[in-house]
């Protein structure tokens, strides 16, 4: 089985580990250019996915081009979707917009054939990320908000979703090691659990 990942900079720090995890599992491969996505996580490039917009018009550019070549693909965005301007409140991509995007990405993986995957978004912590990030603030009511969109959108799709969210959650208080971003435990566990439930996906009769 192949997978394939597309997601933000959280996925790029789980994915050593999740590669390693999937060895004699399935086959690991994702959206491209580590290198240049290392080189600023919060200016999403290379294999940083960025928002939903980003997303699917990747998704759009791989099915033109017939090189998205994976049995499940395994989708994430909504951390720079909710990115919010300090002076204005405007979000990066506004909620009804991004459940519009993750409509049209449900339907075109739908018609690759391919299985769509959607990994929850993690959670921001805002009294942490609002202090060390000035340029941009994001807010746990609107990732709760945009969380709970995609969610009533894969549910109505029928689209298998990975709760990255609530068990990232569930690590306990000390979770990142900067305004967003997860310490070394924590990405190796977040891997540990995505590698379990792709493991049981493989497994089912």
């Amino acid at each position: 089985m192949k997978i394939y990942i597309i997601g933000d900079s959280i996925s790029i720090h789980y994915g050593p580990y999740l590669q390693r995890y999937l060895q004699g599992i399935a086959e690991y491969s994702r959206k491209e250019g580590e290198e240049e996505a290392l080189l600023n996580l919060d200016n999403p490039q290379g294999a940083n996915g960025g928002d939903s917009s980003m997303v699917l018009a990747f998704l759009q550019s791989k099915v033109r081009q017939g090189t998205l070549a994976a049995d499940l693909v395994l989708v994430n965005c909504g951390l720079h979707d909710i990115k919010t301007d300090p002076q204005t409140g405007a979000r990066q991509v506004p909620l009804e917009r991004y459940a519009q995007n993750l409509r049209e990405i449900v339907k075109i993986v739908a018609g690759t054939g391919r299985t769509l995957v959607w990994i929850r978004t993690t959670p921001c912590d805002e009294n942490v990320h609002n202090i060390r990030s000035r340029s941009f603030h994001r807010f746990a009511a609107d990732c709760a908000a945009y969380n709970a969109a995609a969610d009533r959108i894969m549910t109505e799709a029928g689209v298998p979703a990975i709760d990255l969210y609530a068990v990232t959650v569930s690590l306990g208080p000390d979770l990142y090691c900067d305004h967003i971003h997860f310490a070394e435990p924590v990405r190796e566990k977040q891997a540990a659990f995505i590698a379990g439930w792709i493991a049981g996906w493989q497994a089912r009769p």
